[in-house]
C-alpha cells in the first residue's frame, strides 16, 4: 500500500482543441454585450410578462405551448434575483434597475452557444470528416439570425439547443457497438435521447417534428435489427422494451412533471382564472377560491346556487335573469312570449342565484338532513330574487329562432300555462345515482316537456339588444345531439338556503357564503384541462407588420426589426446570413438532385458511388434534410400568425447539409488532384463570403455601432427588407 504512494497518481485525458476552441467562440459570439441593449427588444414583451407571473406565483396560460421554455426563462430571472415588478408594456421600453438583464438572457444565449459545438459532433458522428464538421459548426457561429434569436429572452435557441442534442445523443447511441448493448453508456445516449426530446417538446411543439423524426430512425434501425437473425427473440424483445421506455415512457413522464412543476409553482389566482373552469379556479390561493371556500359538496333541494357555463366562450358567463321581461315584438316583426328575460351574464351578480326546487314540495330551504340531488331526478330552478321559475316553451328565442326561448315565467292568466319542470343529466358522472356536486358535476338541463336543452347560445356575437342589456342569449335547444360544452353548466357559488321568507331571503342571497367544506382537484384532473386550454385556446390572430408566409422564409424576402435605439440610428434585425441561406438551399437541391441521379443509375446496376458511401449520403440526408422538411413543411399546414423566426430550427438542419454536399462532392465528383484543389480554392472562397456577410451585417445583428442613414441603405440588399432610417 505504501508502494503504491511513492508513485504519483497520473491522470490522462484526450482534449479535443476543435471542440474547445469552437466552445468558446460560440460563447463570445453569444455572451458578448449580453446586457445592451438594456430595454425590451421584441417578444420579451410577451415572455417577459410570463417571467413576471412566475416570480409572483401567479397563474397563467399561454397558448403557445408547454411551461418548461417560460420555466427556464424564469429560472434566469430567479438567479438574478427579479422580484416580477416590472411593467411590460412596450418595446423599447428601458428596463429598471431591478431588472437582471443579464441574467434574464443568460439560458438563451447559453442554449445558442452550444449548438456551435453540437453541430460539430453530429457532423463527426454521422462520419463526416472533422474538416467538414468544423465547416458546420462555423456555419452556425456565424448565422446572423441565430446569434440575434439567442441573445434575448426568446425560445428558439433553447430549442433548436434540445433538438440538436436529441439528434446528437440518438448518433452516439445508435454507433455504439454491439458489445456494448445494456452497458451505462448505452443506456446513457439512450436515455438521454428520450429526455432531450422531452425537453423541446416541453420548450414549444414545434420540438414534436423532431421527435416524430427520431423515432421514425429508431423504427427503421429496429426493423433492420429484426432481420438480423443474429439476436435473438428474448434480445430484439429487450431492445424493443428499452427502447420504448427511453423513447416513450420516459418523455412522457417528463413532459407531465413540466406541467406539475409548472401547476406547483403557480399557486395563485390571477388574471387567466377567468378561461379555466370553476373547479381548476377554487384550486387556486385567492380569487375565486376565496369564494368557495368551505361551500356543501352537494347539492340539495332548498341549495342556492349560481350556475357557471363551462364552455366560457365567448366569454365566462352565469345564468342570469332580472325583472325586465322580453319586448312583445322584436326588430324582425317576429313576437316573443313578454316573459321575464333569462340570459348569460358576464359578472357576478346577485341576480345570478338559483333556488333548487323540489317540485312535490313547496319549500325553498334544505330539510334537516338535507336531500341530495342525484342524475335523472326532476327538479324546478326559482330565481332567488324574483322567485320566478326557470320555464321554455314553444316560442322562438330573439337571436336563434331554430331554438326556444327561455324564460321565467309570468302568469299572464292567457292559454301559456308553465313548462318549469327540468330533468338534471350529470354528463361526467361515474354511476347512474351520482349526487350533484358543487363545481365538479357539469350538468345538462333537459325540459320534461319539450327534451329542449338549457344552453348559451354560441352564436358569434349573440348578444341581445338594448333591450337585454347586451347580455348573452340563453336558448332551449331542440336538437341535442351529444354534449357541447355550451349546454353544460356547474354549480360555482353554493349555500344551502335557511330562509324561507322571500325578505329574508334576499338579504341571504347577498351575503357570502361561509360552509364547511372544501375541495381540491388532483393534479391529472387539473392538466387534462390545463392542456386542453393550450390546445384549443386561440388568441385572435392579427396581421402584424412584420409576419410572413412561409414561402418568404426559404428566400429571406422578409426581416424582423427588433428593437430601434430611441434617439440614434442603433437597431437590431433578425436577418439572416445571405450567404449561408443561398449556399443551404443549393445545398438541398444538390442532394435532391444527385439522389435522383444515383437511384435512377443504380436501378440500371451502374453504381457511381461505393455501398458505404451510398449508405452514408442516405443516412445523412435523411438527418439533415429529413429534419428541414419536418421543421418547415408544416407550417403550410397551419392558421396563426408566422414570422420569420419558426424557420431557424429548420434552418439549422438544413446548414448542417451544405459541408455534407461539399464532403460528397470533394470525395466523389472530384476525381483528379487539380479538380481538388481547385474545388478547396472555391470552397475558401466561399466561406470566405460568409464570413463577409456576418461582419457585414453584425452592427445590425449586435445593435452596435450605429450605423449612418447610407450605410442602413447599403444593408437593404432586398427591397421587402425593411431597414429602419430616421426622418431627417
Amino acid at each position: 500500500m505504501l508502494g503504491l504512494l511513492k508513485k504519483p497518481v497520473v491522470v490522462t485525458a484526450e482534449i479535443n482543441l476543435n471542440l474547445v476552441a469552437l466552445t468558446l467562440l460560440g460563447l463570445l459570439s453569444r455572451l458578448w454585450g449580453l446586457s445592451y441593449p438594456r430595454a425590451v427588444v421584441f417578444d420579451e414583451v410577451y415572455y417577459g410578462q410570463f417571467i413576471s407571473l412566475y416570480m409572483k406565483r401567479i397563474f397563467f396560460v399561454d397558448d403557445s405551448g408547454p411551461p418548461l421554455g417560460h420555466m427556464l426563462l424564469a429560472l434566469g430571472g430567479y438567479l438574478g434575483g427579479f422580484d416580477g415588478n416590472f411593467l411590460w408594456n412596450r418595446i423599447g421600453a428601458e428596463y429598471t434597475l431591478n431588472v437582471p438583464v443579464w441574467s434574464l438572457r443568460l439560458l438563451p444565449a447559453l442554449a445558442g452557444a452550444l449548438c456551435v459545438p453540437l453541430a460539430y459532433q453530429i457532423l463527426v458522428e454521422m462520419h463526416f470528416s472533422h474538416c467538414a464538421a468544423l465547416g458546420a459548426a462555423l456555419l452556425i457561429l456565424l448565422e446572423n439570425s441565430l446569434i440575434t434569436q439567442s441573445r434575448f429572452m426568446l425560445l428558439e435557441s433553447i430549442l433548436i439547443f434540445f433538438i440538436l442534442l436529441a439528434v446528437l445523443s440518438y448518433l452516439k447511441f445508435y454507433n455504439l457497438p454491439r458489445s456494448s448493448s445494456f452497458s451505462g453508456s448505452w443506456w446513457f445516449w439512450l436515455l438521454l435521447t428520450g429526455a432531450a426530446c422531452a425537453c423541446a417538446v416541453g420548450v414549444k411543439y414545434m420540438g414534436l417534428f423532431t421527435y416524430l423524426l427520431l423515432l421514425a430512425l429508431a423504427g427503421l434501425h429496429f426493423w433492420h435489427m429484426i432481420g438480423d437473425q443474429s439476436f435473438s427473440n428474448v434480445s430484439l424483445i429487450c431492445h424493443f422494451l428499452a427502447r420504448g421506455l427511453a423513447l416513450l415512457l420516459i418523455p412522457l413522464a417528463m413532459y407531465l412533471s413540466f406541467f406539475y412543476l409548472h401547476l406547483t409553482l403557480l399557486y395563485r389566482s390571477g388574471p387567466h382564472d377567468q378561461i379555466m373552469s370553476s373547479a381548476f379556479q377554487a384550486s387556486l390561493e385567492g380569487g375565486l377560491a376565496r369564494i368557495t371556500q368551505g361551500q356543501p359538496l352537494e347539492v340539495a333541494y332548498g341549495s342556492q346556487i349560481t350556475l357557471r357555463n363551462v364552455l366560457g366562450k365567448p366569454m365566462q358567463c352565469w345564468l342570469h335573469s332580472h325583472p325586465n321581461t322580453y319586448p312583445i315584438r322584436y326588430e324582425n316583426g317576429r313576437g316573443s312570449s313578454h316573459q321575464q328575460q333569462v340570459t348569460c351574464y358576464p359578472f357576478k351578480d346577485v341576480n345570478n342565484w338559483w333556488i333548487v326546487k323540489d317540485p312535490g314540495m313547496q319549500q325553498l330551504v334544505v330539510s334537516n338532513p338535507p336531500r341530495p340531488v342525484r342524475h335523472g331526478h326532476v327538479v324546478q330552478l326559482v330565481h332567488g330574487i324574483t322567485t320566478r321559475y326557470l320555464n321554455t316553451h314553444d316560442v322562438a328565442a330573439p337571436l336563434s329562432p331554430h331554438s326556444q326561448e327561455v324564460s321565467c315565467y309570468i302568469d299572464y292568466n292567457i292559454s301559456m300555462p308553465a313548462q318549469n319542470l327540468w330533468r338534471v343529466e350529470i354528463v361526467n358522472r361515474e354511476s347512474d345515482s351520482e349526487v350533484w356536486k358543487t363545481i365538479l358535476s357539469e350538468v345538462r338541463f333537459v325540459h320534461l316537456n319539450t327534451s329542449a336543452v338549457l344552453k348559451a347560445s354560441a352564436l358569434s356575437g349573440a348578444s341581445l339588444p338594448e333591450w337585454g342589456y347586451r347580455q348573452l342569449e340563453v336558448v332551449g335547444e331542440k336538437l341535442s345531439k351529444g354534449y357541447h360544452q355550451s349546454m353544460l353548466w356547474n354549480v360555482e357559488e353554493h349555500r344551502y338556503g335557511k330562509s324561507q321568507e322571500q325578505k329574508e331571503r334576499e338579504v341571504e342571497l347577498h351575503s357570502p357564503t361561509q360552509m364547511d367544506l372544501s375541495k381540491n382537484l388532483s393534479f391529472m384532473a387539473k392538466f387534462t384541462e390545463l392542456q386542453w386550454k393550450i390546445l384549443t385556446l386561440k388568441n385572435e390572430d392579427t396581421e402584424h407588420k412584420y409576419s410572413s408566409s412561409a414561402l418568404d422564409w426559404i428566400t429571406m424576402d422578409t426581416n424582423i426589426a427588433y428593437w430601434l435605439h430611441p434617439t440614434s440610428a442603433a437597431q437590431i434585425h433578425l436577418l439572416g446570413n445571405v450567404a449561408t441561406w443561398t449556399s443551404a438551399n443549393l445545398a438541398a437541391l444538390l442532394y435532391a438532385g444527385l439522389s435522383l441521379c444515383y437511384v435512377v443509375r443504380r436501378r440500371r446496376q451502374i453504381c457511381d458511388i461505393p455501398e458505404d458511401a451510398w449508405q452514408l449520403w442516405l443516412s445523412a440526408g435523411g438527418i439533415s434534410l429529413g429534419g428541414w422538411a419536418v421543421n418547415y413543411l408544416p407550417f403550410f399546414l397551419m392558421e396563426k400568425t408566422l414570422f420569420l423566426y419558426h424557420y431557424l430550427p429548420a434552418l439549422t438542419f438544413q446548414i448542417l447539409l451544405i459541408p455534407i454536399v461539399l464532403q460528397h462532392l470533394s470525395d466523389h465528383l472530384c476525381r483528379s488532384v487539380l479538380l481538388k484543389s481547385m474545388f478547396s480554392g472555391l470552397t475558401i472562397a466561399w466561406f470566405s463570403s460568409v464570413y463577409f456577410v456576418y461582419c457585414t451585417f453584425s452592427p445590425v445583428t449586435y445593435g452596435q455601432p450605429s450605423l449612418s442613414a447610407s450605410e442602413l441603405r447599403a444593408l437593404r440588399w432586398k427591397d421587402s427588407w425593411n431597414i429602419l432610417l430616421r426622418k431627417q
